[in-house]
């Protein structure tokens, strides 16, 4: 990297999952608008046609004039080359296809469990992370031996148990996760805030927080607008709206399976005294499975929806046409903000910013105190040049405390189930999910539950679950 006149150029930013039609996007938009910053982008997938596309698409909104940030986007079939001499490694991969992700979320719901995503707590999440965990092994070895040195940004889910690995093959790598869930419930707080105190524009930002929890899982203990507690704003605005929630603007809960009414949340709140920093698809995953999950229709009444495998598999079918489009420039990447933090942190970490953001790293620095040292939590930390300094959350009060700690306790129990390919493992941890206890399942169902979801995963599995 090169320092001048308060810019850097020549930064070296490797991409795994490269090809993403997507969130790549995404990334190629929020450089373009930095002016501070400039570079190469290493893309690396193992689709190759996926990567050279995006190598075209980001070479094209480098082109464009309103692109203030100049970057070079080139494809790499060898990850040697690709890691080596970076000085960030972005991590955004699809563990197998949608067809493995209809087993993770369907085969459950012969049991009556159902999942709203599927791809973090669950039985869903507990097997898309044996799928994943082989592919993060390897990734953390392949940047010990050629980029020791790097900044690894994670954003592929499950995200507790991707970074809990990186740094379990390699403990000195300095990695951790990004998620917006956080910032969406930044945002319902604006626009609380503006309604109830009759202002406008507050800033998301301004609204400051105390976070902590797990990833998808998080908690704010502590929120403030400009000297203001936001708890009794937020209380006084549940008992006015608890049955209807909250309806973002453009984003009727009704419309679409990933969007809701923050009633979770609100109901949440009401139970145990923290304001929950998620998207209610997510936390209600986290919670006993006769509860918000319990049917279709219980979840059609707390406003929000199951997550939908078809959907998926059609909205890849756009993002694929889209593709096409853009390397047509029938279509353009539409460069306005995207709200994502990634670029602010990589800048940050460059030594041009110094900035507070919630963060995924281990427990280490007992962030949270009553929580174990090997947990993956999810607190805010400093970020400034070459260094990562997570602020001290403090304790999680206790009742929330215990509807943590069974997803912590699955976490270490998925790692060693995936490393040892133990299916008894696998059967403990399904055991052990609030979803599946909530709904009294016979230890017999849930063993062959996990006897077929294995068998639907098998081909994105390591060699020893065959046998």
């Amino acid at each position: 990297m090169i320092y001048k006149e308060g810019k850097v150029s020549d930064v070296q930013i490797a991409y795994i999952g490269g090809g993403s039609r997507g969130w790549a996007w995404t990334f190629m938009t929020d450089l373009a608008l930095e002016p501070n910053m400039s570079g190469t982008i290493r893309l690396y997938d193992l689709d190759e046609n996926a990567a050279k596309a995006n190598e075209i698409i980001g070479n094209h909104v480098t082109e464009r004039e309103e692109a203030v940030g100049k970057w070079k986007y080139e494809t790499y079939t060898d990850v040697e080359q690709a890691l080596t001499g970076a000085d960030f490694i972005v991590i955004s991969i699809l563990p197998g296809t949608f067809d493995e992700m209809a087993v993770d979320v369907h085969t459950p719901e012969r049991l009556g469990i159902y999942q709203s995503v599927g791809d973090t707590a669950g039985p869903g999440g507990i097997v898309r992370a044996l799928r994943t965990i082989p592919m993060f092994v390897k990734i953390a070895e392949d940047i010990k031996k050629y980029a020791p040195n790097a900044w690894v940004i994670n954003y592929t889910n499950p995200m507790s148990l991707c970074v809990k690995t990186l740094y379990y093959t390699f403990p000195e790598i300095k990695a951790f996760g990004c998620c917006h869930e956080v910032f969406g419930t930044q945002k319902v707080l604006k626009a609380i805030v503006e309604e109830k105190m009759h202002l406008e524009n507050v800033d998301r930002k301004d609204i400051h927080v105390n976070v902590l929890g797990i990833n998808h899982f998080t908690w704010f203990d502590y929120a403030s607008y400009k000297g203001i507690d936001l708890f009794p704003v937020y209380k006084e605005y549940i008992e006015e709206h608890y049955e209807e929630g909250y309806n973002e603007p453009d984003k009727n809960w009704a419309n679409s399976a990933f969007n809701c009414a923050h009633r979770v949340k609100f109901d949440l709140f009401e139970r145990y005294g923290l304001i929950a920093a998620a998207g209610d698809r997510h936390l209600a995953e986290f919670m006993p499975g006769d509860e918000y999950l319990n049917d279709p229709e219980t979840v059609k009444s707390w406003k929000f929806g199951l997550t939908t495998v078809d959907w998926r598999k059609n909205d890849l079918k756009e993002r694929l046409e889209k593709s096409d489009r853009l390397l047509r420039s029938e279509e353009e990447v539409e460069l306005k903000p995207t709200g994502e933090e990634g670029i602010l942190l990589i800048k940050a970490l460059c030594g041009l910013e110094r900035v507070v953001s919630n963060v995924n790293i281990p427990n280490t620095d007992f962030q949270i105190p009553n929580l174990p040292a090997s947990a993956v939590v999810e607190t805010n930390a400093v970020f400034e040049r070459d260094a990562i300094r997570p602020v001290v959350a403090g304790a999680i009060p206790e009742n929330v405390k215990a509807l943590i700690m069974p997803h912590v306790e699955n976490h270490e129990t998925t790692l060693k189930a995936a490393l040892t390919c133990n299916r008894e493992l696998v059967v403990k941890a399904f055991l052990n999910d609030p979803l599946v206890k909530g709904k009294k399942c016979t230890e017999e169902q849930v063993r062959e539950l996990v006897d077929d979801m294995l068998q639907g995963t098998l081909k994105y599995l390591p060699e020893g679950w065959k046998n």
